[in-house]
């Protein structure tokens, strides 16, 4: 126990403009579960992939079993006797279980292939594991849970000594869930050490013996799970600790008694995405949606804006039954949604700050009634003076403006459809501070001229700060809902912990 099974120490990874990781030091020891935490940002995906072979690190070393390892390939580490099971299964789904399993290690000879060992192989490879599962069977026609099961099969064939989960229970419902966990208890009484990456609190208390966290590419501590309440977790990877009550009185006022909803979810639920909620938006107030990375945020806005389908549940438009199937559908309806990766999911890097502001309203209005090329310079010029959009001009490309104003055309994009609702998910993610207050003051703005707002973001000062009402989220789930006034930093942590903060009631098993 005095030696670590692994052992990263000191690594430093930069990228250009960024510190990824600064002298992270991380260990695992043989037999146990150790999670590594923190929010988005932190440098738990660098850590892996320097750790697996995918960075090269620009600082420290990494030691398996005491012997100093330098692997330059997921192949690389493989050999060492480190292997990764991704959320995403990073397998062939054409192929079948048994050929997945054996990949690039298939018996035969003189270049034919021997399918009766083969199958004998991973059979073998899957009992290990106690699963059952034809091996002939194509992979892609298998469930989430057991393409994960047959990924774990072929990593532990490959004689793994650490094993890495990341996020493997991000698709999963709660049976499989459990499953996955008896088998990661099996596996860590046979010795492996396992590396478990996850945003589920409820997850990292159930399964795991120690936990690491990271914030801001540096690590903040090494804790043993059972001796770490839920809300002093929460604070460390926050980067705030648990202070005393203190109900803000800076958030803005509540909308006005008796203001309808614009727009009313009841039940609403998607498979692995979110829990059965109930919200409802009314003009003229921001509600801000709370919860830490993984609580179902971003799921929700999916949603209530028609780019995910629901399971369950029934959305009310202004009182009357609709169905949003889709973002063309919300955005009839006086919906806007801003995503939180604007990079892929928001601006048109390649067309003009002009071409992008008008999108969405061209869009709506259709091919047959095309906005002007003076209506189209109005609309532009109107939101770059009221937005104060920093542009050499209407006619520049969108990818050469900064961050901050890449996100303020997309709120003029919005903006210029009239809508009653927008979704602003993470709006004020990586922009400068004069940038973040102009938005913030924006969503004032937008607020006093009775639109309704949903306001999602991870600075939890953030959220007190703008919002009229607060719903938490935690593991999928909606826990609480504050009203204007009762918020506070410190009480919207604890409701996104859970258990008044103490340990899991199961600790770790």
């Amino acid at each position: 126990m005095n030696e670590p099974l692994l052992a990263l120490r000191g690594i430093g990874k930069r990228f250009p403009g960024v510190v990824a990781l600064n002298g992270v030091d991380f260990s695992v020891r043989s037999g146990e579960i150790h999670a590594l935490l923190g929010e988005n940002g932190a440098g738990k995906s660098t850590l892996i992939k320097v750790l697996t072979g995918v960075y090269a690190p620009d600082a420290g070393e990494i030691r398996l079993a005491g012997a100093r390892i330098a692997p330059a390939s997921p192949k690389e580490a493989e050999s060492c006797g480190i292997s990764t099971v991704y959320q995403e299964v990073n397998l062939v789904p054409s192929l079948s279980v048994a050929e997945n399993i054996m990949l690039g290690r298939q018996p035969g000879r003189a270049g034919f292939l021997n399918w009766r060992a083969l199958r004998r192989a991973a059979r073998a490879a899957l009992a290990r594991l106690e699963v059952e599962c034809d091996v002939e069977a194509e992979l892609g026609s298998l469930s989430v849970a057991l393409q994960q099961m047959v990924a774990i099969a072929r990593a532990l064939d490959l004689r793994a000594r650490l094993l890495v989960l990341d996020e493997p229970t991000a698709s999963l419902d709660e049976k499989e869930v459990a499953e996955l966990f008896a088998i990661m208890r099996r596996l860590r009484g046979e010795g492996l050490g396992i590396v478990f990456v996850t945003h589920f609190l409820d997850q990292v208390y159930a399964v795991t013996d120690r936990l690491t966290v990271l914030r801001n590419g540096e690590r903040v501590g090494e804790y043993d799970t059972a001796a770490l309440t839920r809300l002093a977790l929460v604070g460390k990877m926050l980067g705030r600790e648990p202070a005393a009550e203190n109900p803000s009185s800076a958030a803005p006022p509540a909308a006005e008694p008796g203001a309808a909803p614009v727009l009313a979810a009841r039940g609403l639920a998607r498979r692995g995405g979110v829990h059965p909620l109930d919200l409802e938006l009314r003009r003229g107030e921001v509600v801000g949606l709370a919860g830490l990375l993984g609580s179902g945020r971003t799921e929700t806005a999916r949603l209530l804006f028609g780019i995910d389908r629901r399971d369950a549940g029934e959305l009310r438009v202004r009182g009357v039954p609709a169905r949003l199937g889709s973002p063309r559908e919300a955005v009839g309806h006086g919906f806007a949604f801003c995503s939180e990766d604007r990079k892929t999911e928001g601006i048109l890097p390649d067309l003009s700050v002009r071409e992008n502001i008008v999108f969405a309203l061209q869009a709506r209005q259709g091919a047959w009634r095309v906005l002007g090329r003076a209506e189209q310079a109005r609309l532009c010029a109107h939101y770059i003076a009221a937005l104060r959009i920093k542009t050499p001009g209407p006619d520049t490309p969108v990818k050469n403006l900064s961050g901050g104003n890449q996100q303020k055309v997309l709120l003029a994009r919005w903006l210029a459809t009239q809508p009653e609702l927008i979704i602003l998910d993470e709006p004020t993610r990586g922009i400068d501070i004069g940038a973040k207050a102009e938005i913030e003051q924006l969503i004032a703005k937008l607020r006093a001229d009775g639109l309704a707002v949903l306001f999602i973001s991870s600075e939890i000062e953030e959220v007190v700060r703008n919002s009229t009402r607060v719903v938490v989220l935690r593991e999928r789930c909606k826990v609480a809902e504050f009203a204007a006034g009762e918020a506070s930093v410190d009480r919207l942590m604890a409701v996104m912990a859970g258990s008044q903060g103490e340990p899991g009631k199961a600790g770790p098993a």
